[in-house]
């Protein structure tokens, strides 16, 4: 049997946990996946990722990629980004595999309709016996219930490559999934259950955990920054308890403020509102766990120090957001792609032609490491003249990111200039179904291309645009541009340092 259509991409700090899942892998039912990546996430390297040694039957189908350690957001990037096949199948380093999981894989792959771009597994978090959960349980059974949750997500490796994979601004394993499924689902895609499944054990956990996972407020900023207000509803995530956290340190802080100062009513009354939320707080969290010493004692403890450090992170977060608006950083940068990415044949319709403008990649790739998002906005009018076809345009622009790398969504107009389409540039459509795409709004963007219609679609848009002239770039075109750069890398300094 030939193997199924995947890739397995496992982004790994080489815990223990990761022998175990490589042993439930080896010891599942069905086809083997055409390989597994293991992305090396570590700072240091210089022990063995795997003191247990590789299972035999992974063995040929394995390869350890090395990663940047800047987070599993870029690891998972750097992991599907190296693979050829259709599918790409995440799975983190601390789950493992049930005996059919590789039968079911292959099984959900291939029920998979045309609009589906993502099937997640099914995780259960094991129930501890004869007690009730700790707060650290009851949060990993969380799990459970998440949507688009990496731990076991596969998704088509074209659609990644549409929408430039996972946004490597999110540092931390926390709201990277949820970003990246509502950029999917915002294209237009399904992500929907399978029937395969995982368990995730509940790994030990110091007594401060909880007040350290208060980091992913910072992580909330930014998907509100880039999704809206209602962007929990859309992905799944409850709401949580930040309002409360926020008014519980406001309190601290007015009563603090008003013991400085003198005043006692002021004092008084927000030391009383803290002490009084906190202790909500507390019995909230230890009401319905094992109640013994150990527990009480550490729900009391961090349960005074968590609407502080919640409120800390979710203001970091915001000041982060602001400072990259506040640089100019855009939000994302559209790309022309004839004579801008790539040297222009004019109606190319052979991928074999294709050849990427000088400086493209390294441009791009410092926007990847910078984490702004791209997509590529061209108007393929050929294929309203016959000249070659949507099958030709979409094999030409899947030859330019073999070359280039991903670019995010490619959005083509296919009418010709008679049609009187709100698409074709110098019309401004498709800039504003990027920035839709991409969750931001069409002022943030940047539009780099070649010549005078790239320029007026994104005046017509609101966006801001660099032209980088080629010898077709007329005279009038250069003077009229709002910001001009001799090259690629040369636009993206202006981009970068919100010159442009």
């Amino acid at each position: 049997m030939s193997p199924p259509d995947v890739t397995i991409v496992v982004p790994t700090l080489g815990r223990p946990s990761l022998g175990a899942l490589l042993a439930s892998l080896a010891e599942s039912d069905g086809p083997l996946p055409r390989r597994i990546l293991l992305v090396d996430d570590r700072r240091r390297r210089d022990q063995p990722l795997l003191s247990g040694g590789i299972p035999a039957r992974l063995a040929d189908r394995l390869q350890v990629l090395p990663g940047r350690a800047a987070g599993p957001a870029a690891a998972r990037n750097a992991g599907w980004q190296a693979a050829d096949t259709g599918w790409v199948a995440f799975l983190d380093d601390d789950v493992v595999v049930d005996r059919g999981w590789l039968r079911r894989l292959a099984g959900d792959l291939a029920a998979a309709a045309g609009d589906v771009a993502g099937v997640q597994g099914r995780l259960t978090v094991p129930k501890p016996t004869g007690r009730a959960p700790t707060d650290w349980e009851r949060n990993v059974a969380g799990l459970e219930r998440a949507v688009w949750a990496t731990a076991d997500l596969a998704y088509r490796l074209h659609v990644l490559g549409r929408l430039g994979g996972f946004d490597e601004r999110f540092p931390r394993a926390y709201r990277e999934d949820a970003d990246l499924g509502l950029r999917v689902t915002g294209s237009g895609w399904r992500i929907v259950r399978g029937t395969r499944r995982v368990t995730h054990p509940v790994r030990p956990a110091g007594p401060w955990i909880s007040v350290r996972l208060q980091a992913g407020n910072a992580d909330d900023a930014l998907m509100r920054a880039k999704h809206g207000p209602r962007w929990r509803q859309r992905a799944g995530v409850p709401a949580g308890r930040r309002p409360r956290h926020l008014a519980i340190t406001a309190a601290l802080l007015a009563g603090l403020a008003g013991l400085v100062t003198g005043q006692r009513p002021l004092a008084k009354l927000g030391l009383a509102t803290w002490a009084a939320g906190t202790a909500e707080l507390a019995w909230a969290r230890i009401a319905p766990g094992p109640r013994n010493a150990a527990e009480v004692v550490t729900m009391l403890v961090t349960s005074a120090a968590l609407p502080v450090a919640a409120a800390g992170h979710w203001l970091r977060g915001w000041l982060r957001v602001a400072a990259l608006r506040g640089a100019g950083r855009p939000g994302a940068v559209l790309f022309d792609r004839d004579g801008t990415l790539v040297v222009d044949h004019p109606y190319n319709s052979d991928p074999a032609r294709v050849q990427p403008m000088p400086g493209a990649r390294a441009a791009l790739d410092r926007l990847r490491a910078a984490g702004v998002p791209t997509a590529v906005v061209s108007n393929q009018s050929g294929v309203a003249r016959g000249l070659l076809t949507m099958a030709q345009v979409q094999a030409v622009n899947q030859r330019v990111e073999d070359l280039l790398g991903p670019l995010g969504p490619w959005l083509v107009c296919a009418h010709g200039t008679g049609d009187g389409c709100a698409c074709r540039k110098p019309a401004p459509g498709l800039i504003h179904r990027a920035a839709a795409l991409l969750g931001v709004e069409p002022r943030q963007c940047v539009l780099i291309g070649d010549i005078g219609s790239d320029m007026e679609a994104a005046r017509a848009a609101g966006a801001r645009a660099v032209l980088v002239p080629t010898p077709v770039t007329r005279p009038e075109e250069i003077a009229a541009a709002p910001a001009v750069a001799p090259d690629l890398e040369r636009a993206i300094d202006l981009v970068l340092e919100g010159r442009a």
